[in-house]
């Protein structure tokens, strides 16, 4: 016997239940200046400003409808020192954006999640002062991941009761016409902004789990189509389609209470699109679909499309595929990404299609590679803007109704997955910067390091003289007249006097760093030096493919989790031993080693390089700014920055590093009290070591100086536009089509 959607109720009683439930409260008029918004009245008396038509988005704008692409960034809730839950960002911080975005050139922002009511409350006041040039929006609905988890069906009544319930709030928060409820990491307050008139329609959902997918469709196989009052599930549409055919109907139907419909979508992505691709390894990544064309519109004149998030690296396809290596783009190279869209364009024949997510990080570290260099990371902002520019322009070419960049601002709460395993505790990412965390730089409006810009790395002195907080240290080693330290919540800076000029040619510079018990007391690099303590980290500063940070070989972050614990990456026994007096590149993995059956065929395990230190200026208004620059020397003096990753914290911000233990197939982590820096430099011409003493018997290092700081709750950041905002900004102008 086919089965119907679990304890399915009709949308009657639904509404009756939520209302006494979470305390719904009646819907109002519209606000006066929000009701002076152009829109097309209906027979049944519904306002549309935004309508599908075809495969294109239209708005009514001159009393007559015209062709919208739609072309704007994602925004974040939150910025840095909370969780997005948190929801931190004030009315004045949103309006300043608002204008930013808008001299972006884009005509649209998306956001994931109901904001607290000051967002709306901003939108529609920057709205009402700019009515001839609004800045429109698309309002997603997160879904109820941790039900849909708990339960592995997405069609439990736990589930689908919580979907509701969020489809219910989004919309009041919409139309300023509910009160919420304070609930952990969720928006709560009195909604009463309207802000519906500048809606461009809704993307409910979240990127969807293939394995809960399955399961869900697994769980209720056999189920007839949804139909509802506005949207319906096709024939052969999937149970877990079904529910979502159902959660679109909810929101029409709560919509049109307001007098008003938009378009609307589900949220997708490349791992549950409906395509095939017969060159993807992961088994996971082609395990099923989602598809948008199997829900279609019935008594919906704004129309329904399709949003995915398209990234050029991930899944694995986009560089293994080679039935996607049939299409070059106008710069005849062969491109992946371009075939992508249109396939997936194809398949969506009859409706519209926006990519609601696309874009590079400019980070230092690294989390996928494809080809045309268009990886996730290592890319500085330039690279950023210009990838993200020649992305932007496929998708046009591609005939796509929006394009909608990954995104506004940088989050330092977000996590990658080859560095999370050192980044703990958890609860505290966001009072600190990772640059080695791809994920936290998305964003084109940077959200840096309180003393990225105030101190730059540029060779001057001059605005360390400034500075209140640094440590001057007498190194008392040759070569070295004066050093100072200082850090903030991304970097360790160090500057150096030194008794000659430096040049890279001649000279190698080392700085050792001791933070635990342990490490290596001999190397290659100390000569015949022998310290009284051990080095876990080493910084050198030479040539270009020699300047990096190294890491203690039984020390080695990567090695340990992917080789040790994970039995991954090859593992020398002999470089496992307490001052095996071996430093390694210091690496972060990008692929896992794959086998079958969970693969399609066997891929090795593959590293990349995260240590190297790149020679620059961090001055933005500098011809030569570099935003990965990491150290730069004039004359006798040299200084740098190093993220605290590389030192093997965990946690500056409580003072916690990575020790040498494992336990319960984790790394471990420890309270430290500093940084014990050692420096030394080395004459090319000679090969002598100046510092460390002569080389006879051990070299007490215990006097060397010692960095500390205190423990940290809060944080101070610098905000500024990165240089791929004008990229961006004169891609967008290219584009025209749509206000």
């Amino acid at each position: 016997m086919k089965r119907n959607i679990k304890l399915r109720l009709s949308l009657t009683i639904v509404a009756v239940l939520l209302a006494g439930y979470f305390g719904w409260q009646q819907f109002r008029p519209l606000s006066a200046g929000s009701a002076s918004v152009e829109s097309a009245k209906q027979d049944n008396g519904m306002n549309v400003k935004f309508r599908t038509q075809g495969d294109q988005i239209e708005i009514f704008e001159g009393q007559k409808w015209q062709s919208f692409f739609a072309k704007g960034v994602n925004v974040g809730a939150t910025v840095p020192g909370h969780d997005p839950g948190e929801l931190a960002i004030d009315k004045k911080t949103f309006l300043r954006w608002f204008d930013e975005i808008k001299q972006l050139g884009a005509n649209v922002i998306r956001v994931y999640t109901i904001h607290e009511p000051v967002f709306y409350e901003a939108l529609v006041e920057y709205n009402e002062a700019h009515a001839d040039s609004p800045l429109y929006f698309i309002q997603g609905v997160w879904s109820p991941e941790a039900q849909m988890i708990k339960t592995h069906d997405a069609l439990s009544p736990l589930a689908t009761k919580e979907f509701k319930k969020e489809i219910i709030y989004a919309v009041g928060a919409v139309y300023g016409d509910v009160s919420i409820t304070k609930e952990r990491g969720k928006a709560d307050g009195k909604y009463r902004a309207n802000a519906g008139p500048y809606l461009l329609g809704w993307s409910i959902g979240t990127e969807w789990d293939p394995p809960i997918v399955e399961a869900t469709d697994k769980a209720n196989a056999g189920m007839e189509p949804f139909r509802g009052a506005h949207f319906k599930a096709k024939d052969g549409a999937t149970p877990f389609e079904n529910m979502l055919a159902e959660m679109l109907d909810t929101l029409a139907a709560f919509e049109s209470k307001q007098g008003w419909q938009h378009p609307l979508a589900f949220t997708n992505w490349v791992s549950t699109d409906p395509l095939e691709h017969p060159g993807e390894i992961d088994r996971a990544e082609d395990l099923v679909g989602v598809d948008p064309m199997h829900i279609e519109p019935v008594d919906w004149p704004a129309g329904y499309f399709a949003s995915y998030h398209a990234y050029p690296y991930y899944p694995e396809f986009f560089r293994s595929d080679e039935t996607l290596k049939n299409i070059k783009n106008d710069k005849g190279e062969i491109d992946t990404y371009k075939a992508y869209l249109r396939l997936l364009k194809r398949h969506h024949d009859g409706i519209p299609i926006m990519v609601t997510e696309f874009g590079v990080p400019a980070s230092l570290g690294i989390g996928h590679i494809t080809g045309l260099g268009r990886n996730q990371g290592g890319h500085t902002e330039e690279e950023q803007g210009k990838i993200n520019a020649d992305l932007l322009h496929e998708i046009v070419q591609e005939n796509y109704a929006g394009a909608i960049l990954f995104m506004w601002q940088d989050e330092w709460f977000k996590r990658t997955w080859n560095t999370q395993d050192f980044e703990q505790p958890v609860d505290r990412r966001k009072y600190w910067l990772n640059v080695l965390t791809n994920e936290k730089l998305f964003g084109i409006t940077g959200m840096y390091s309180s003393k990225d810009g105030p101190l730059l790395i540029d060779g001057s002195l001059d605005d360390w003289e400034k500075l209140k907080d640094k440590k001057k240290f007498d190194p008392g080693v040759p070569g070295w007249n004066n050093m100072w330290v200082t850090h903030d919540e991304a970097y360790v800076y160090i500057a150096g006097e030194l008794e000659q000029e430096f040049d890279p040619e001649r000279h190698l510079l080392y700085i050792g760093a001791d933070t635990l018990e342990g490490g290596n007391r001999h190397s290659k690099e100390l000569g015949n030096r022998t310290l009284s303590e051990g080095l876990e980290t080493l910084v050198t500063i030479g040539k270009t493919l020699e300047s990096q940070v190294s890491i203690a070989s039984n020390y080695d972050l990567t090695t340990r989790l992917w080789g040790g614990i994970n039995g991954m990456a090859p593992v020398v026994e002999e470089e496992l031993i307490d001052d095996s007096g071996v430093f390694k590149p210091w690496k972060l993995i990008l692929d896992m080693e794959f086998s079958p059956p969970a693969a399609k065929y066997y891929r090795p395990y593959k590293d990349v390089a995260a240590g190297q230190l790149r020679r620059g200026t961090t001055d933005p208004s500098s011809p030569d700014y570099n935003s990965l620059a990491m150290w730069q020397a004039k004359g006798n003096v040299i200084e740098m920055r190093i993220p605290w990753m590389l030192f093997g914290f965990a946690d500056p911000s409580s003072l916690l590093a990575v020790n040498y233990e494992e336990k319960g197939g984790k790394l471990q982590t420890q309270k430290v009290d500093g940084i014990r820096l050692i420096p030394w430099i080395v004459d090319r011409s000679t090969n002598e070591i100046k510092g460390l003493g002569d080389g006879s018997g051990v070299t007490d290092v215990s006097r060397m100086p010692k960095y500390k700081w205190k423990p940290w709750n809060e944080v101070q950041y610098q905000e500024r536009l990165k240089k791929s905002y004008a990229i961006m900004q004169e891609a967008f102008r290219k584009i025209g089509n749509g206000n």
